[in-house]
């Protein structure tokens, strides 16, 4: 059993709107076959937390115009994981931070994916656009999933990323790391 029709286009205009706000590794993860409780996830990555909470706004806006309220958020506060559940899409706003360090698609790579298109972004042949472009080499051989990785921003440096500076790309020591929505601690 897949994702509804009603779930797949909700999670499309949730990706979408998260796009606009220019959210970034925007992904729909189909998940109906794994839970009981939601259909699909939609995940998607800001560099800090004020980004969070525009594109948490904008999602939550943008589905309310077409009639779809969350009945549950968490993480609103922190603004550094907002959770926004639509019942049958749970959307993820992670901080670039947390996005890296909990890896939700990994966790969930045996699931299919919902192809997302951002309308905005620039087509063409990524020359002429200053877009790269993806091949076969840019598929993460260890995954099940076929979807290219994504290829890496070309003017973000070290220093975009803020207070990882001079620290390296491990992940924290147990009892370090971001805590999830909700959690009382690990």
């Amino acid at each position: 059993m897949t994702a509804s029709t009603e779930a797949r286009e909700t999670a499309l205009l949730a990706a979408q709107a998260a796009a606009d706000k220019l959210a970034t590794d925007v992904a729909i993860v189909d998940v109906s076959e794994r839970l009981a409780i939601t259909d699909a996830f939609v995940l998607a990555s800001a560099p800090n937390e004020r980004q969070v909470q525009a594109i948490v706004d904008e999602v939550e806006e943008r589905l309310r115009q077409h009639g779809v309220k969350p009945v549950r958020r968490e993480g609103v506060a922190e603004a550094r994981w907002v959770l926004l559940d639509f019942v049958d899409v749970v959307v993820h706003v992670q901080h670039a931070e947390e996005r890296a360090y909990y890896a939700l698609e990994r966790l969930w790579k045996d699931c299919p994916t919902i192809p997302f298109v951002d309308r905005a972004a620039p087509q063409g042949d990524g020359a002429a656009t200053g877009t790269a472009t993806l091949s076969a080499d840019d598929v993460d051989p260890a995954s099940a999933d076929p979807t290219p990785l994504a290829p890496e921003p070309a003017d973000e440096g070290p220093a975009a990323n803020g207070p990882l500076d001079g620290e390296g790309p491990s992940a924290p020591a147990d009892g370090e790391g971001p805590s999830a929505p909700g959690a009382a601690g690990r």
